[in-house]
C-alpha cells in the first residue's frame, strides 16, 4: 500500500502536521515514524496568542496544557506584567491526544536508514512507500552556521504549598549570571505545581544538571517554596543562529523531501522557539489541493529562505547579545528591551517586525559598548571575539 504521506520524525512539526490533515483532510493516510521511543520528546512549547495567525489560534489552544491571561518579566531594574494571553503544550499531553486519535499511525523505535522523495526504509529493512515524504526529524547541526544556544534544565515540581503565581514568569534575571545571560522561567501548572526552568544563553548546548538543579533549589527556597517531589524533569537545547547562509542549513537537507520544523530553519532565531512556525506549516499542509513531495518541497523551500533572510535583523541582535556584551551584563540587553512598547514586543516575538521598529531596537542609549555593538554588524564573528 502507498501512502499519502509518511512523517519522518514524530517531534512537534510532524505531529502538528499529523493533526491538521486529520483536521482538514480526514481520508488522508499517513504514518508518523519516531525514532526515539516516545513521541514529541520530553519538552514544553510555550507561545504567546499573538504569534499565531487568528485562524490557527483555536486548534493549538485545544492542544494546550496551560492558558494565562498575560505574563511577568523581571530584571534588576524592571519588573513589568504584560498583557497578552500566553499557553503551553506539554510534549506528553500532545503525545497522549495523538495516541488516543491516530492509534497504530503512529509508530515508535522506527529507526529510519533511508529517505527520499517518495519511500522511507527502516533499519528492520521494511520499506513504507509514500506520494509525499516530510522530514521533521530535527536541528541537523549544519557546519557552515555559526550558533550559540538557549539551553535549558527544567524541572515539574509538587510544593507543599501553594505558590501563589496567578501567571508565568517568562523571565526573571535578577538570577545570579554566572558567566552567560541567565534567567529563572516558572510556568504554574495547579495551585501547587509549577515548572522551573534554568535557562542560560550560552556558547555550549550541555546543560549542567547539578548545577541548574542547586540553581532552581535555591530560586525555590527564596521563593518560600517547599519541594514535596520533582513531578518530572526536561532539559535541551535551542539552537541560536549567529552568522550563515540558509545554502548550509540546506545541505542537511535531503533533496528532492520536503523538510519542516527546526531542521528546515523554521524557528524564532532569538529565542529558538518553533511552535507558531510549525503551526504555520500544518495549516499549509493541509491546505494544499495537491500533497506530494514534488509539490510540497519548493513551496516549503521557498518559506524557509523567506524566513531566514527576514530574521537575517535576529540574528545581529543575536551577536549583539553573545559577543557586544560581557556575559554578566548581558542581561541589560534584554532589560532594556522589555522596557520598550507593548506592541513592538508582540511584533517581535511573533516574528512580525516593522522597518520602525528595527530602528527603535538599535537606537537610543545602546545596552552594549558601541564600538563592540558597531563591529557585530556584519553577518560574521566579530575578530575581537576570538
Amino acid at each position: 500500500m502507498t501512502l499519502d504521506v509518511a512523517l519522518v520524525g514524530g517531534g512537534l512539526a510532524n505531529l502538528l502536521i499529523a493533526w491538521r490533515l486529520a483536521d482538514r483532510r480526514p481520508d488522508t493516510t499517513f504514518r508518523v515514524l519516531e525514532a526515539g521511543s516516545v513521541l514529541g520528546g520530553n519538552h514544553t512549547w510555550s507561545f504567546h496568542g499573538s504569534d499565531l495567525d487568528p485562524d490557527s489560534l483555536p486548534w493549538v489552544v485545544d492542544l494546550a496544557r496551560g492558558t494565562w491571561d498575560g505574563y511577568e518579566v523581571r530584571f534588576p531594574t524592571l519588573t513589568r506584567s504584560l498583557r497578552g494571553r500566553y499557553h503551553s503544550i506539554g510534549s506528553e499531553q500532545l503525545s497522549a491526544r495523538c495516541r488516543e486519535r491516530f492509534g497504530d499511525r503512529l509508530e515508535t523505535n522506527a529507526r529510519v536508514v533511508e529517505v527520499t522523495p517518495d519511500r522511507v526504509v527502516l533499519a528492520d529493512g521494511s520499506r513504507i512507500d509514500a506520494r509525499c515524504v516530510i522530514d521533521g526529524r530535527g536541528w541537523g547541526a549544519p557546519s557552515g552556521i555559526a550558533v550559540g544556544y538557549q539551553r535549558f534544565v527544567g524541572l515539574e515540581l509538587r510544593l507543599t504549598g501553594p505558590h501563589g503565581l496567578s501567571r508565568p514568569v517568562i523571565m526573571d534575571a535578577t538570577v545570579a549570571q554566572d558567566g552567560a545571560y541567565r534567567f529563572m522561567y516558572a510556568v504554574p501548572l495547579a495551585p501547587d505545581v509549577v515548572l522551573l526552568e534554568d535557562t542560560a544563553y550560552a556558547d555550549r548546548p550541555e546543560a549542567p544538571m547539578a548545577e541548574s538543579r542547586q540553581a532552581i533549589d535555591r530560586y525555590a527556597a527564596h521563593r518560600g517554596w517547599t519541594i514535596a517531589e520533582v513531578v518530572r524533569t526536561e532539559s535541551g537545547a535551542l539552537p541560536i543562529p549567529l552568522t550563515g547562509g540558509l545554502e548550509a542549513l540546506r545541505a542537511s537537507w535531503v533533496p528532492g523531501v520536503p523538510t519542516v520544523g527546526v531542521r528546515a530553519g523554521l524557528f524564532h532565531a532569538t529565542t529558538g522557539y518553533s511552535l507558531p512556525y510549525a503551526v504555520h506549516v500544518a495549516d499549509l499542509v493541509a491546505s494544499l489541493d495537491r500533497l506530494d513531495s514534488a509539490s510540497l518541497a519548493p513551496t516549503l523551500e521557498r518559506l524557509a529562505r523567506s524566513v531566514w533572510r527576514r530574521q537575517r535583523f535576529f540574528r545581529l541582535l543575536n551577536r549583539m547579545l553573545f559577543f557586544a556584551a560581557a556575559p554578566e551584563e548581558r542581561y541589560r540587553v534584554l532589560q532594556r528591551f522589555y522596557g520598550l512598547g507593548e506592541g513592538l514586543i508582540e511584533r517581535f516575538y511573533a516574528d512580525r517586525l516593522t522597518p520602525w521598529d528595527r530602528l527603535r531596537l538599535v537606537t537610543g542609549r545602546p545596552p552594549v559598548p558601541f564600538f563592540r555593538g558597531l563591529a557585530c554588524l556584519p553577518e560574521r564573528i566579530p575578530t575581537f571575539s576570538r
